[in-house]
């Protein structure tokens, strides 16, 4: 790379659930089986069947199980199949962990999800040394000190540096720069390109375009006349390599506290939907409390299959990191804007927040609230105290 072109990591930790849930089981109890080392997945319950695989092992894979499907799928494809429910207070705190670690490298870093992050390195690395070997080094001290695996990718822009970290896993740093692309990205698939989705493949497989390289050299006037203007201009720019977004430090006070996730299968079922909207409740509200703030707005966003984009938020009479409240104030919206079409994407975005310590106390407030609070209280403490079976939510066992 010259002196003038910019450096971006891309840190994805591997299998993030199941490999923060593994560590903590196996800090609990060491003779316990490492999850990942067998067909196992996180998300709902076995015995009840009910919920969706938010994060599967390796072993899990081979046997077709992917991310987002129905639990009772999963089932049919592997009986054997280790179920664990998700807890996502652990699972935040090993995502602070590691942007931690992260931040003693740059201080640009912006973390892109509770598993992913991006370090704008050009103005620091020349204090750590070659950019694989800082990429190595990171690798290493998170497999040391926090006892999972991350993959890294190693670019002059964002988008690069993701599609590297996506290269083969587990465990390891990949470098895609602008003279790599020819090698490294335009063979692949068309649908490995990020922002590709199931609907824009069938598009681009009608016009013959099946590879990355073929859509990189096809003219954006004909993209546009199937795929509209926006989406055109930037996956054609996305397949060339192109993205001049910044890498920006986020503040969570300023932009809000949110998650979504797009599913594997499209979602058509209100109760699968809803425990898509219950596990984002229990990750929103994780970071919310962990950040010591509380929200007044919460936003649903659905993806449908034609990609279309939309959004139904509310202002709540008072602030809240309840789980309990975030995830009813989005039941009721998704209910009031759900057309019935597949969803491709679902996703919780709070803002309007606060600092917990010093927001307003409301004329609203009432012993409910205040339930619900010692409620997520107790369950970080005792799961923090005696491990993730300890106690579990009702909700993970009888919605669907």
């Amino acid at each position: 790379m010259s002196k003038n072109e910019r450096l971006i990591f891309h840190v994805d930790v591997n299998s993030a659930f199941l490999s923060w849930e593994s560590v903590h089981r196996l800090a609990a109890d060491p003779e316990s089986i490492d999850l990942r080392t067998i067909p196992s997945a996180v998300g709902g319950d076995k015995q009840s069947r009910h919920g969706i695989v938010l994060a599967k092992s390796t072993q899990a894979k081979s046997f077709g199980i992917v991310t987002g499907e129905p639990l009772t799928h999963a089932l049919q494809k592997c009986p054997s199949l280790v179920v664990v429910p998700p807890n996502f207070e652990v699972y935040t705190r090993y995502s602070e962990r590691l942007m931690n670690l992260l931040s003693e490298y740059t201080p640009t870093l912006n973390q892109f999800s509770i598993d992913e992050a991006f370090l704008d390195m050009t103005d620091t690395y020349h204090l750590f040394g070659a950019p694989m070997d800082i990429a190595n080094q990171i690798r290493d001290r998170v497999l040391k000190e926090l006892g999972f695996t991350v993959n890294i990718g190693i670019s002059t822009n964002k988008l690069l540096a993701k599609m590297a970290s996506d290269f083969k896993k587990p465990n390891l740093c990949h470098s895609l720069f602008p003279s790599e692309i020819p090698e490294k990205m335009w063979p692949l698939p068309v649908e490995e390109l990020f922002f590709v989705g199931k609907s824009a493949k069938a598009k681009f497989g009608i016009l013959g375009i099946r590879s990355i390289y073929d859509l990189a050299h096809t003219n954006v006037n004909i993209l546009k006349t199937h795929l509209g203007n926006k989406y055109s201009a930037l996956i054609h720019e996305y397949a060339n390599g192109i993205d001049e977004e910044p890498v920006e430090v986020t503040d969570p006070k300023a932009k809000g506290c949110g998650n979504s996730i797009t599913l594997s299968q499209d979602v058509i079922d209100n109760a699968i939907a809803k425990q898509v909207l219950l596990a984002l409740s229990e990750t929103v509200g994780a970071r919310l409390r962990s950040s010591n703030v509380s929200c007044s707005c919460i936003t649903v966003e659905i993806k449908y299959t034609n990609f279309q984009t939309y959004t139904h938020q509310t202002v709540l009479p008072h602030q809240t990191n309840t789980t309990a409240t975030i995830y009813e104030a989005a039941c009721r919206l998704f209910d009031e804007f759900w057309d019935n079409s597949p969803i491709r994407l679902l996703g919780i975005r709070t803002t309007k927040l606060d600092d917990t310590d010093f927001s307003q106390i409301s004329l609203f407030d009432n012993n409910q609230s205040d339930k619900f609070k010692k409620l997520d209280s107790a369950i970080d403490s005792i799961r923090n105290k005696y491990g993730i079976d300890s106690v579990k939510r009702a909700s993970f066992l009888k919605k669907g």
